[in-house]
């Protein structure tokens, strides 16, 4: 069994000793001892968790830039879709490697990503030792069918599911309720049961998606029309849900749904802005997500963090409202939980996943709290190390491979630029 020892790291305020076994947290305090690998932080690295990523499109690194400044439902149709009706898998599997080493760089270890041709994305994950949760993504054609292209997917998908080490999931990922009909959202219930898959699907995202639901489901709201075709429960995540009544929130929170909550893309396309303390008061679970890197334009939940944080005091009226502890946690602990994980925290028996922090960088400095550092100042910069299931993803803030994975993404964008004329 693999063994690490970080020694000297600030825990708590305190220098600390850390030791890995395996995959989990075999110690924490004590004297050194003998490991396979040894980090000596020397009192100038705090060890912090990292981050789980609850929403993303990890390949969309591809369109970083392309077609910005739009509105959603025209950025979507008359310029995303057609583009991705060009990528292969190939090109997908670049992409998404291209957005994990991003997210390593800047302390996110787990992201859930609901996107084309998945199997290039799992297969990303894999090779680079991340934590995923991967989805069966449906979207209907006009005649209410699934599309054939996800047909062939999923089956891919879910055939390769039997496989999968513990730190690679699957999900049921119904795009939402404007691309699923009634009937296919039903199936995705059942299907979810009986597969023990996790559900994930924008839903609340616009005004609009908001005012047709209405319209079209006797007045329910996209999250009661939702919850009555069974699709609301514990293991549902809800990406954006901007629009929602009190009555939403009793229900997402009865349910014990979570949201993932993307207050830099809802702003960058104008969605609305997510009423943060409403939700918590409501008791609902929120995580936070960096939604794809065409609509954000980085996947860095450093600055998730800072807007949710900001967003929930401005929406609020109240500058107590998202709190650097909660927002953090919402990035680690809630994080993690909300895909069955059993991480989030440094603590004696759970998983080995940790950051360690340069606390030497100008931007943690001054160093009264790190907590309100690492939400409201911290930059990628000052992440060191980042350890996932026991394994080191970076150190000294190099991820291996990097530079052949960027000038492999690079091929892909120029060759997709020359091919269709990006914007």
């Amino acid at each position: 069994m693999k063994s690490i020892s970080i020694e000297n790291a600030v825990l708590n305020g305190k220098s600390t000793c850390v030791r890995i076994e395996g995959n989990r947290f075999a110690r924490i305090g004590g004297a050194p001892s003998a490991a396979d690998t040894v980090i000596d932080c020397r009192g100038k690295m705090a060890i912090v968790p990292p981050f789980y990523n609850a929403h993303n499109h990890a390949a969309m690194t591809l369109f970083r830039g392309y077609a910005d400044d739009l509105e959603l439902f025209r950025w979507l149709n008359d310029y995303i879709w057609p583009a991705e009706a060009r990528l292969t898998e190939e090109d997908i599997y670049i992409g998404a490697k291209l957005a994990i080493v991003e997210m390593i760089k800047s302390g996110t270890v787990f992201f859930n990503d609901m996107y084309w041709k998945p199997m290039g994305t799992l297969r990303a994950a894999r090779d680079m030792k991340v934590r995923a949760a991967v989805g069966l993504m449906s979207i209907c054609g006009q005649d209410g069918e699934l599309l054939p292209q996800c047909r062939e997917d999923n089956e891919k998908l879910l055939d390769a599911r039997k496989g999968l080490p513990e730190r690679l999931i699957v999900n049921h990922d119904p795009h939402a309720i404007y691309t699923v009909d009634e009937k296919n959202l039903r199936r995705i219930a059942d299907e979810a049961d009986k597969w023990n898959l996790k559900i994930h699907i924008h839903v609340s995202e616009t005004y609009k998606e908001y005012s047709d639901c209405r319209h079209a489901h006797n007045r329910m709201t996209p999250v009661e029309y939702l919850d009555s075709l069974g699709i609301i429960r514990r293991d549902t995540v809800l990406a954006h849900a901007v629009y929602l009544t009190k009555h939403d929130r009793e229900i997402i929170a009865e349910r014990g749904a979570v949201i993932a909550h993307m207050p830099i893309s809802n702003m960058k396309l104008c969605s609305g802005t997510f009423n943060f303390a409403d939700a918590v008061k409501a008791g609902c679970r929120v995580a936070i997500g960096t939604d794809g890197a065409s609509s954000n334009n980085n996947l860095s939940m450093l600055d998730e963090m800072k807007f949710a944080a900001l967003v929930a005091k401005m929406r609020s009226g109240d500058p107590t409202a998202g709190a650097a502890p909660e927002i953090l946690r919402a990035a680690t602990e809630v994080g993690a939980s909300a895909f069955g994980f059993d991480a989030g925290v440094i603590a004696e028996g759970k998983l080995a996943d940790a950051l360690l922090i340069d606390l030497d960088q100008p931007c943690m400095v001054g160093d009264y709290s790190l907590v309100s550092n690492l939400v409201y100042s911290a930059d990628p910069s000052v992440i060191d190390t980042a350890i996932c299931d026991g394994e080191i993803l970076m150190r000294g803030h190099a991820v291996p491979g990097e530079a052949e994975i960027v000038a492999a993404a690079r091929e892909v964008c120029d060759k997709f630029r020359r091919d269709s004329g990006a914007r």
